[in-house]
């Protein structure tokens, strides 16, 4: 897994990220911060006890028409990695180029969601694979964030210390899913776990073609305002929110003032709880004290 360095601003480049890998490239881990000190962000990506890595993250910073943009996302894939590691290659660049994007910023995420998705499922016409894909995006305009999913990786916040969940996880048996999937003509079974026609454990995700009538891949969404409040953002995939609860990953998180450092404690914490998936986390910190300014982003040595 590598963290995107194309460019996807239309004003500059988007920064690069500092990145270092265990030496069996089982174990990635990285951070940045920002130079006009709003931001910093660590990222970790582990593995695990899975012979093959399906999660994929994305990471991008930039001004569009002034604006300052920051794109946080993780993409947690099942049957295989395809549909994953398209969304880390185009989810964000689609969306940066959506007419709508800072005027309408919740219909663009929609919208784009589901295009990237029919577009994967065209880039697929001549394959046997049926690939599907979580996406939990945090995107930050300015001092707006947008948190958008689809399936069952999950975004959490810290905020005056007390963890708030942005986005629920899609589950079959979820009482509205289950209709939904029901008045489409499926069905929800129990095999051990509650599945999609006894096949996949979500009820929302990118790809799953033989599903897609029922496994949609429109996202909910939720917004707000970055408050003084408002400390922490946790994006993960269910590598580690099934073995850690919220609160527990918020004082986890809150322990450690380096956030590269917080984002591997995390990965470490999940493994050694007995998470048997690939684990991978992003921990943004939002630091209020420091004064705003326009200044570009610079990537930092991560401790």
């Amino acid at each position: 897994m590598m963290v995107d360095k194309d460019s996807m601003s239309r004003d500059r480049p988007i920064l690069d990220m500092m990145l270092h890998k265990d030496g069996d490239g089982g174990f990635v881990t990285g951070g940045w911060k920002s130079e006009d000190g709003r931001l910093s962000c660590g990222f970790s990506s582990f593995r695990g006890m899975r012979v093959t890595m399906e999660d994929f993250y994305d990471i991008k910073t930039s001004k569009i028409n002034g604006q300052s943009v920051r794109l946080f996302g993780i993409f947690d894939g099942h049957g295989g990695s395809r549909a994953a590691e398209y969304l880390k290659e185009h989810l964000f660049d689609n969306l940066t180029k959506h007419p709508k994007f800072l005027t309408d910023t919740k219909l663009a995420i929609s919208e784009t969601y589901q295009q990237t998705d029919a577009d994967f499922l065209a880039s697929e016409n001549d394959t046997f694979g049926d690939d599907g894909s979580t996406a939990s995006t945090a995107v930050l305009v300015d001092n707006h964030l947008y948190v958008a999913n689809v399936g069952d990786s999950r975004t959490v916040i810290s905020k005056s210390g007390k963890a708030i969940a942005l986005s629920e996880d899609h589950k079959p048996n979820r009482s509205d899913e289950r209709k939904r999937i029901e008045n489409a003509g499926g069905v929800v079974m129990w095999t051990g776990t509650w599945r999609v026609g006894g096949v996949l454990a979500m009820s929302r995700a990118f790809g799953n073609r033989m599903l897609k009538q029922f496994v949609v891949a429109e996202p909910e969404i939720q917004d707000q305002e970055i408050e003084e409040e408002t400390e922490l953002l946790i994006i993960a995939s269910d590598g580690l929110w099934d073995v850690v609860p919220n609160e527990d990953v918020v004082s986890l998180v809150g322990t450690e003032e380096e956030v590269e450092e917080a984002a591997r404690k995390l990965t470490e914490a999940a493994f050694t709880l007995g998470s048997a998936d690939n684990i991978t986390c992003i921990v943004v910190r939002f630091h209020h004290e420091k004064a705003y300014s326009a200044n570009t982003d610079k990537a930092v040595p991560a401790s």
